[in-house]
């Protein structure tokens, strides 16, 4: 497979379809296409395509091998691929949708829509969406289970895993559960008396103009990518296809990687949804003894060390997906491959490594941020340097707090600019500051100069 995948790359096919990267120099370009192309040689994918998101806008769409190993044409970004539980931040919004509706809140519990679930007066929407629940996976294999082979329902799914004990008491760990989202998609059809799809498409994708194809009604037609599997180290296969009803609210979702980064690009701008709804999704939510999940709602919340991360993962039979999306620097990178052996995380790491994630304030403006930040230590904010608003915003109990947590760190040993872009009108600055005992993250608006916010977070 490698000599073949060489062969292609060589003749020209392996590398095709559209790129729009005036935002990327040609050498960033060409390096992220070397580093797509060896992983597919390295694994023996078929095909990857690929988004990246800079600024707030697609810098760059590419694919590169074959959406279908069957024909002679190379793979296109026009094309879908499954992204399987990526999915499930696309559920989360439709539950959040019905939120702003007032049909239903966070902290309702599932019985209050879908009877007889184990536990049901007492585990909440919330828990099924963070996966602490405690319903147990219906598919924790990583390939197609016989009986996912033949068509099941939701309640077929509720006999078997939610109307049984409970791997754990809700709420005292978290575990990756398919089943609680298929709950999730069951409370949007009873919320809002529709199918889930016709629900998710007509509220979620139509409005967004994302391309959605439903792969829980069958595999994607040939104008698509087609999945592919493997046993052990041997050719490309093409991949059992699930069943109807298995991926109904968990990973039912085929795009193209424009379309998926297009959703990055309104999370980014909270778009869609109110800012409070994106704030419930991208809040990790925390244990009963206060363990932080690092998981919001679809969303595994984290950072990089530069900046706060938003990803998942996605698996299908025959499918891998990784979206990242780094909301603070208007950053995003989809890898989809139709392989389900492949690696889109190892990919989108890589291409991550290839990017300047944004430009960096200056070095008098990474001055200016430094001595506001010690003086806060102190318990003064500098007048000269905040507008109207900083300046109400910095109150005697704001800066009493500023100085009673930042002042027992001590000096600041390093403050490193990592963004700087516009945002609502002023020029936003990300720094990274360290101390001897920890480091803090600062979200810095300004105008001419002067503060608007000056906002410090746990790094």
């Amino acid at each position: 497979m490698r000599t073949l995948l060489a062969t292609l790359f060589m003749s020209g096919l392996l590398l095709s379809g559209a790129a729009s990267g005036a935002d990327l120099a040609p050498d960033v370009t060409a390096k992220i296409d070397a580093t797509v192309t060896q992983a597919l040689a390295d694994s023996g994918t078929p095909g990857a395509s690929i988004a990246v998101v800079r600024d707030g806008a697609i810098a760059y769409v590419h694919a590169y091998g074959q959406a279908r190993r069957e024909s002679a044409g190379a793979a296109t970004p026009a094309q879908r691929f499954a992204i399987g539980s990526v999915s499930k931040q696309f559920t989360a919004a439709a539950v959040m949708l019905l939120v702003e509706d007032g049909v239903l809140s966070l902290d309702d519990t599932v019985g209050k829509f879908i009877p007889n679930l184990t536990d049901g007066d007492r585990i909440t929407i919330r828990q099924v969406l963070s996966h602490t629940a405690g319903y147990r996976d219906f598919w924790p294999q990583d390939y197609v289970p016989a009986m996912m082979e033949k068509p099941i329902t939701a309640d077929g799914i509720f006999d078997r895993w939610a109307r049984v004990p409970l791997d754990f008491q809700p709420g005292e760990a978290w575990q990756y559960s398919n089943t609680g989202f298929t709950i999730a998609a069951r409370i949007v059809e009873k919320a809002s008396g529709q199918p889930f799809f016709t629900f998710l498409t007509n509220r979620v994708l139509k409005p967004l103009g994302l391309d959605a194809a439903d792969i829980d009604k069958g595999p994607l037609g040939p104008k698509d990518a087609a999945g592919y599997t493997r046993y052990a180290l041997g050719q490309p296969r093409p991949a059992p296809k699930e069943a109807p009803g298995w991926l109904v609210g968990a990973a039912q979702l085929a795009l193209t990687p424009q379309d998926l980064a297009r959703w990055d690009i309104a999370l980014m701008g909270q778009k869609l949804l109110k800012p409070e709804s994106w704030r419930a999704m991208e809040t990790s939510v925390r244990l009963n003894n206060g363990q932080d999940a690092r998981y919001g709602l679809g969303l595994t919340v984290t950072s990089d060390g530069a900046a706060r991360l938003l990803r998942h993962g996605g698996e299908v039979s025959g499918f891998l997906a990784e979206n990242r999306v780094w909301p603070d620097l208007g950053m995003a990178i989809v890898v989809l491959v139709n392989s389900d052996y492949g690696d889109p995380a190892g990919i989108a790491q890589k291409i991550s490594a290839l990017l300047p994630l944004a430009t960096q304030p200056s070095a008098e403006e990474t001055a200016t941020a430094r001595a506001f930040l010690e003086g806060l230590a102190h318990g003064h904010a500098d007048a000269a340097h905040l507008t109207a608003n900083g300046a109400a915003y910095f109150s005697p109990a704001a800066l009493a707090d500023y100085a009673a947590t930042l002042g027992p760190l001590g000096a600041v040993t390093d403050l490193k600019p990592m963004a700087r872009r516009l945002r609502g009108g002023f020029t936003e600055e990300i720094y990274q500051a360290r101390y001897a005992s920890r480091g803090v993250r600062i979200v810095a608006r300004a105008d001419a100069g002067r503060y608007e916010q000056f906002l410090v977070y746990v790094d």
